[in-house]
């Protein structure tokens, strides 16, 4: 799933990073990938130089490659960046795509938008990023979030927003990495998928899938079977005794066949209703409704 990402963008793809293990490398294999689809990058580097986000990119489409500069001064202090956090709008980067658009497909690339939350309030955040997908201008936005410097919070709102999220972290060896990709299609239809992946030094994107235990599914947790009753300091299990016992006691709400024959017996008298009037009743004679007779 990860290559399919890759290889076809579109929407909002969010790649989630900690200190354990970077997304740079896996953002810098989707400009490649983009580069070589014929299509526009624009790279807000507010963290990286142009250089280090250059390197080993195809030589041949690297001129559709658009660095607006935000590292080292993202904030504009010495005035020595030409984009700066503080710009961070749907008007300003739409400007910017179409002052250098050529294609007709043009990727936004935000290294990093922890710069940018860290500056800007989450609801703004939230609906530049909403403005930039409707604006019909940007066909793909991929941005790196390092999640483990936001509260949960924050982290839940960029991936709510995103239709590709990709997790990277560690894997057992140093070679690889493993990316846990959940994607939401137009239909609603979420698909997820681990895999281990290697990004070489000319930014191509190397994926296996990762192994799975036999007799197992992708998701199913390993489950410990205990006994809830092995540690009580009563005992809730009845011997062989105590259960004949219990079976010979007769509860007071269960009819034993005798008593049920015994209460459904017809009687003699049965069914007849005798009313006998008291000397305070008031009895009259004569009938209440006798002037309804015609």
């Amino acid at each position: 799933m990860l290559l399919d990402v890759t290889q076809t963008g579109g929407g909002f793809i969010l790649v989630e990073d900690t200190v354990h293990c970077s997304g740079r490398g896996l953002l810098r294999c989707f400009i490649n990938a983009a580069l070589k689809r014929g299509e526009d990058v624009h790279v807000l580097g507010f963290e990286s130089p142009e250089a280090e986000v250059c390197a080993g990119l195809d030589s041949s489409c690297v001129h559709r490659l658009h660095f607006h500069k935000g590292f080292p001064d993202p904030l504009g202090w010495t005035r020595r960046s030409s984009f700066t956090v503080e710009r961070f709008t749907s008007q300003h980067i739409t400007q910017l795509f179409k002052d250098t658009q050529r294609a007709k497909a043009s990727v936004l690339v935000v290294d990093s938008l922890s710069m940018v939350l860290r500056h800007h309030d989450p609801v703004v955040f939230s609906q530049t990023l909403q403005e930039l997908r409707k604006g019909g201008v940007i066909k793909t936005i991929i941005g790196l979030l390092h999640s483990d410097l936001h509260q949960q919070g924050i982290v839940g709102i960029v991936c709510h927003l995103a239709s590709t999220v990709i997790s990277v972290a560690p894997a057992d060896n140093e070679r690889h990495s493993v990316a846990k990709t959940t994607r939401r299609t137009k239909s609603g239809k979420v698909m997820q998928e681990e895999e281990y992946f290697s990004v070489s030094e000319d930014a191509t994107l190397s994926v296996q899938a990762k192994p799975r235990q036999p007799g197992r599914g992708p998701k199913e947790p390993d489950v410990c079977e205990t006994d809830p009753t092995s540690n009580l300091t009563f005992n809730l299990r009845l011997s062989e005794d105590e259960r004949r016992a219990k079976e010979k006691v007769a509860l007071p709400f269960v009819f034993s066949q005798q008593k049920k024959s015994a209460l459904l017996r017809p009687a003699p008298g049965s069914g007849r209703i005798v009313y006998e009037p008291d000397a305070s009743d008031d009895f009259d004679e004569e009938d209440p409704d006798d002037d309804l007779d015609v």
